[in-house]
């Protein structure tokens, strides 16, 4: 039986104008002419791609890694063609059939309507000539599965995300923010929380709130600017004389996924939990003052998203957060990502969630830490499976970014990095432990414990750790996309 996996539309339509297919009496919608830029599968994160390299007509197409050569350069026309090697090629549906499960192939541009193709408002593309998708073969991930005509169904093998594949990170949109480059990557923040900066160019919110202990009064604290820093003189004068802890981290995407403390009336069940202290750590951002979420074991936060855009199932979905290699431990769990809406451990792949601590199960980590790993419910994996990972590494430098994506079904990467300097480090880029295929992610949002607290009875919350800023995404966020976070924030100037 022939089956795919769910995901969520990841990618915004093209402009589109109508133009007369040869050969036919009807009109048909047409992408307008475009840059040339990769297709990359929003199921794998790999690049639409000509077998072997090769401009020959009657080459096939498959998915390969995206490298950014011309064999994954391809330009919809406002003849509505699909070209590649700078145009001398069309992507063909082979002898002109019209069945599911034709091959794809380059040819001769010759303007016939199996050379006609549109991309369409949730990613699919689709033939002029058949009304089928562009689709991987039997929803694979792997490199070299050929790319065939198939009956249109919505699934995530057949979206395709124009222009953020390549080994050339996409250029920021101006002034943006991550979920800015996000989104110009095909795969949008469905959760932003930060207690120092705004993760778009336009948001000019709140960014957390703060909560006095000399008379329980709160107040919101924003930032200075849209797209700016926060705005710690207001948190200064409003805790001065007095102590103030951090109920709630706001969410920056519109989707209303804010944080709260588990514990808090906003949280039913909760408990075992307290908020974290406002002023345990400040720093330098964007050469302003900010501060920290600085958790401590019994501080733990919380949201029920699985309502409001964060994945369930197998849909894929990635993550990121900038953390500190200086405060931590081997308590369970500093966790932030996706979680149990039940909180309580349901299942192998119930969870999908960044782990940065010194805590690691099944030996599979060297050293004494803290790593980046993937919290996936019943286990810590530093890697696919419970041995050791031989591209593992420790981060112990004060700021650090950690990275975790999952297609869902097959595939899942980890990758960390100095978060005031350098590239990312991929850590792991392969399958799926055993027995966690396909995931069963839930769509509750977990910061500072593992997925199976904080209620009566619930796992115990022991964890340290440091949080500056998040997000989660729907999609799996290219290379690229990644690459360019990673630099927007180094340009943070954290200090």
């Amino acid at each position: 039986m022939r089956t795919s996996s769910g995901v969520a539309a990841v990618t915004a339509a093209l402009a589109t104008v109508l133009v007369t297919v040869v050969g036919t009496a009807s009109l048909w919608m047409a992408p307008a002419s475009a840059a040339v830029a990769p297709l990359v599968s929003a199921a794998s994160g790999r690049c639409l791609d000509v077998a072997g390299n090769t401009d020959t007509a009657g080459a096939a197409l498959q998915i390969w890694d995206c490298n950014g050569q011309a064999n994954q350069g391809f330009e919809f026309t406002s003849a509505g063609e699909l070209r590649v090697f700078g145009g001398t090629r069309c992507v063909d549906a082979y002898g002109g059939q019209t069945a599911p499960g034709t091959k794809v192939i380059i040819w001769s541009c010759n303007g016939q309507a199996n050379q006609k193709w549109r991309q369409n408002s949730d990613g699919s593309v689709t033939g002029g000539q058949s009304g089928l998708c562009l689709d991987v073969n039997q929803a694979a991930t792997t490199n070299g599965t050929a790319v065939i005509l198939w009956t249109c169904n919505g699934q995530s093998n057949q979206r395709w995300t124009s222009g953020s594949g390549g080994t050339t990170s996409p250029t920021p949109p101006a002034g943006g923010g991550p979920c800015d480059i996000y989104a110009s990557g095909g795969t949008a923040c469905v959760a932003a929380h930060s207690t120092v900066r705004a993760l778009y160019r336009s948001y000019n919110g709140n960014l957390y709130q703060v909560r006095r202990s000399s008379d329980n009064t709160t107040r919101n604290i924003g930032v200075l600017s849209a797209g700016g820093f926060a705005n710690a003189a207001s948190q200064d004068s409003f805790c001065a004389g007095t102590t103030c802890v951090i109920t709630v981290v706001y969410d920056q995407s519109g989707r209303g996924n804010d944080l709260w403390y588990q514990g808090s009336s906003v949280v039913p069940g909760s408990s075992q939990s307290r908020p974290a202290t406002a002023t345990s750590e400040s720093l330098t951002a964007g050469g302003t003052k900010a501060y920290s979420l600085y958790i401590n074991p019994g501080n733990s936060y919380w949201r029920d998203g699985h309502l409001t855009g964060v994945p369930t199932g197998s849909a894929p979905e990635g993550m990121y957060m900038v953390t500190s290699g200086t405060h931590v431990n081997g308590g369970c769990c500093f966790d932030y990502g996706n979680s149990e809406t039940t909180r309580s451990a349901d299942a192998a792949g119930a969870m999908d969630a960044i782990n940065f601590s010194t805590q690691c199960w099944f030996g599979g980590c060297s050293g004494s830490g803290p790593w980046v790993q993937a919290d996936l419910e019943w286990g810590l994996y530093p890697g696919g499976s419970q041995s050791w990972n031989p591209n593992q590494r420790a981060f112990t430098s004060k700021f650090v970014t950690a990275m975790l994506k999952n297609n869902g079904t097959s595939r899942f990467a980890l990758k960390g990095s100095n978060a005031q300097s350098g590239g990312l480090t991929t850590l792991w880029d392969g399958g799926l432990p055993a027995g966690y295929s396909p995931m069963k992610k839930q769509g509750a949002i977990i910061l500072g414990s593992g997925g199976d607290c904080c209620k009566p009875g619930g796992g115990a919350n022991l964890s340290a750790g440091t949080f500056y800023e998040g997000a989660i995404v729907a999609g799996y966020p290219s290379d690229a996309t990644e690459n360019a976070v990673q630099a927007n924030i180094v340009s943070a100037g954290y200090r």
